[in-house]
């Protein structure tokens, strides 16, 4: 999948910060694919930037509901089941790896109670029924400013992997 991004859009996003740079890339993956993740658009893409695709999924759910909303959401097989933690590793952010192969530990105890339809009340409820995730989002909500700013320099040094940079 070619995944077009104009230079000035990311000469723009670098002056706001590693998250708005990062956020060019998944966006333009995510426009590229229709913003649909499924086995489909995923064969469409190249290992890394579903892998990015996937990272801006993680850590938008994981910073708003923990994993709990990640699973609950339906992303448990995605990030558990696929070589999620493995790229983190090939990336150069093995403690991300750890937190995703911990995590996956406690998915496969809880999936069938986490992924069942609920209440809003009853998906609250889940936080405390499941308190062994809380260390895990403590986790990630620590060290995601490090992350993120790991993965935009693997992304800024491998650009050609994720998008083609359109000159304007």
């Amino acid at each position: 999948m070619e995944v077009l991004i104009k230079e000035s859009v990311i000469k723009a996003s670098v002056s706001e910060g590693l998250d708005a740079f990062l956020d060019v890339f998944i966006k333009g993956i995510g426009n590229a694919i229709g913003n649909e993740l499924n086995v489909e658009t995923l064969s469409q893409l190249n290992a890394d930037q579903a892998t990015l695709y996937a990272y801006g999924i993680l850590r938008e759910e994981v910073m708003d509901g923990g994993f709990i909303q990640l699973i609950h959401n339906g992303y448990g097989p995605f990030f558990f089941f696929n070589p999620f933690a493995k790229m983190m590793k090939i990336w150069g952010i093995p403690e991300l790896a750890k937190v995703i192969n911990k995590g996956r530990k406690l998915y496969l105890r809880h999936k069938d109670q986490i992924e069942a339809d609920c209440s809003d009340e009853e998906f609250m409820a889940l936080f405390e029924q499941f308190p062994d995730f809380d260390d895990l989002d403590d986790l990630f909500v620590e060290q995601e400013e490090e992350w993120t700013a790991m993965i935009a320099e693997y992304v800024d040094e491998h650009i050609e992997s994720f998008a083609t940079v359109v000159k304007e």
